[in-house]
């Protein structure tokens, strides 16, 4: 799952809006730090990893055999997390070079275009959390599920008590069930 990581932060960077920056006394500062573009780059980072921890975890339940549930759990956190972190500073490092020697050589005052960069860290927890989510979610549905024999009718369907039709034709005739007479 960590290869995946800095695959998610190239896409995160590629895909997050330009926030700008006024470069004052040679430090950026948020033009707009309520604006959309702060927001849009968390979001689209808790996006991004969100369906990859979707998607880790149903790969992680489809690969994995029964018996080892601990270890595909285990493996589901630590590469989640290290996924999340790589994804984090891989994105945030592309054109942060740039960045910065624009920002050294701008004048007080100046707008700049910056990169991608996580305020809201606590998103990194999405990609390990829903991983582990879809994997136990998965699991309990298929523990859930009966096990249906090609033979038996299941519930619900025709025979069976309580599945809302009975076979009055098996019931048996002249008194009840004990063959007391009424």
């Amino acid at each position: 799952m960590a290869v995946l990581g800095p695959l998610a932060g190239w896409l995160w960077s590629a895909v997050s809006p330009d926030v700008k920056y006024v470069v004052l006394q040679g430090k950026p500062l948020l033009a707009d730090p309520e604006g959309q573009g702060p927001i849009g780059i968390d979001g689209r980072f808790a996006l991004i990893t969100a369906v990859a921890g979707l998607l880790c975890g149903v790969v992680a339940y489809l690969a994995g055999g029964r018996r080892n549930d601990i270890p595909l759990i285990l493996g589901l956190v630590v590469g989640g997390v290290a996924a999340s972190l790589l994804a984090w500073k891989v994105g945030h490092h592309i054109g942060l070079s740039d960045f910065q020697a624009t920002v050294k050589h701008a004048k007080d005052g100046e707008t700049v275009t910056g990169v991608a960069d996580l305020r809201a860290k606590g998103v990194l927890v999405f990609w390990p959390l829903l991983a582990v989510g879809v994997y136990a979610v998965l699991e309990l549905i298929v523990k859930r599920l009966p096990a249906r024999d090609a033979g038996q009718p299941g519930p619900g369907e025709a025979g069976q008590i309580g599945g809302g039709q009975l076979d009055l034709q098996a019931a048996p005739t002249g008194g009840d069930v004990h063959r007391r007479e009424p």
